[in-house]
């Protein structure tokens, strides 16, 4: 069974105590997301709770596939979701226990089910921008006309927004990749105004003394005073202060994504629309009418950030159809 070659290169033992603190602390040596590890203590708990909450280290290659087959049969779970699982495992015995399973996993696998994406057409798009306002109705704006994740535009950061060269820098996105995407040219007045917001509230804070910003480790330390730097500041703020669960700090994180994800599903209710809509919905709207506006599939790939243009050729299968010209066999039984 495939799992993700992890790039950990030196081991780090962590302090006795509990394992899942073991694991918090190896992750956040390595630098981890604090999603990464929150996903990887969940999969690790849910396979000690399965074997009757035996210790790992009196568990192996049997255990491991019992598990991963309980997911596929019983739970039903995606592909993906079941090599999530498979890659928290092997993080465990790997770097936490240092007891590295060099067997092949042979696991039943979960089926992985090629679904065509929701799309929605011009007319669709339109309506539901129409029925979402304000700051939730530009983050959805981005995320149709740059092509984003739903993370990737909650992340951005104020240096990540060129006007003059009219794109957009999203970092670490999935897979750690950096890449470059368009800046819709209607959307750059509302985004400066937006800013402006952005700044006023960090100078407020600045004078206050409560400027700061979350950086990962390896930035903060080389840059000790970015975070109180408007270039480092969120696009989009959190309303509120809240606190950091890993350092304990108490500062202004960016804006939370059930936000969006909500101001969305809403949207999409009232302008009528009887599809499943989310925000990344609108990232398949973009690729796919980028696509129909005759754009090369490999820069659409490139924008998209896939890793291979066959992901990004699922696009070709929704494009639209005039299916009125098409016809149908049916159609012909009249005029014989």
């Amino acid at each position: 069974m495939a799992y993700k070659r992890e790039h950990v290169k030196e081991r780090f033992r962590p302090k006795p105590g509990k394992l899942l603190d073991q694991v918090r602390e190896v992750m956040r040596y390595h630098h981890y997301a604090i999603r990464t590890e929150q996903t990887y203590t969940k999969w690790i708990l849910d396979y000690i709770r399965f074997n009757g909450t035996r210790h790992p280290q009196e568990m192996g290659k049997p255990e491991i596939e019992r598990f991963l087959s309980h997911l596929a049969v019983n739970r039903n779970v995606a592909a993906s979701t079941q090599n999530q699982a498979l890659n928290a495992i092997l993080f465990l015995y790997k770097f936490v226990l240092d007891m590295p399973l060099n067997d092949y996993i042979d696991a039943i696998r979960s089926k992985k089910q090629k679904r065509l994406p929701t799309v929605l057409n011009l007319s669709e798009v339109s309506q539901l921008f129409q029925h979402i306002s304000g700051t939730h109705e530009l983050m959805a704006k981005l995320l149709y006309g740059a092509g984003l994740r739903l993370m990737e535009c909650i992340r951005l950061r104020v240096k990540d927004i060129d006007f003059e060269n009219h794109h957009i820098i999203v970092r670490d996105g999935k897979s750690e990749k950096d890449r470059a995407t368009v800046l819709p040219k209607t959307l750059q007045e509302d985004l400066r105004f937006h800013l402006k917001g952005v700044q006023k509230l960090f100078e407020q804070e600045l004078a206050e003394g409560r400027a700061d910003v979350y950086l990962p480790q390896a930035l903060a330390k080389k840059y000790p005073g970015a975070g109180k730097s408007l270039i480092w500041q969120w696009v989009f703020p959190a309303k509120n202060r809240s606190k950091d669960p890993r350092t304990q700090k108490v500062r202004r994180h960016h804006a939370h994504e059930t936000g969006l994800q909500k101001a969305v599903a809403n949207a999409a209710k009232k302008a009528g629309i009887h599809k499943r809509v989310s925000p990344h919905t609108l990232r398949h709207s973009f690729a796919t009418h980028m696509l129909e506006a005759g754009k090369d599939i490999r820069r659409v790939q490139e924008l998209l950030g896939h890793a291979d243009v066959r992901t990004t050729m699922i696009y070709t299968h929704v494009m639209s159809v005039n299916f009125e010209t098409l016809g149908s066999p049916l159609d012909n039984l009249d005029s014989i």
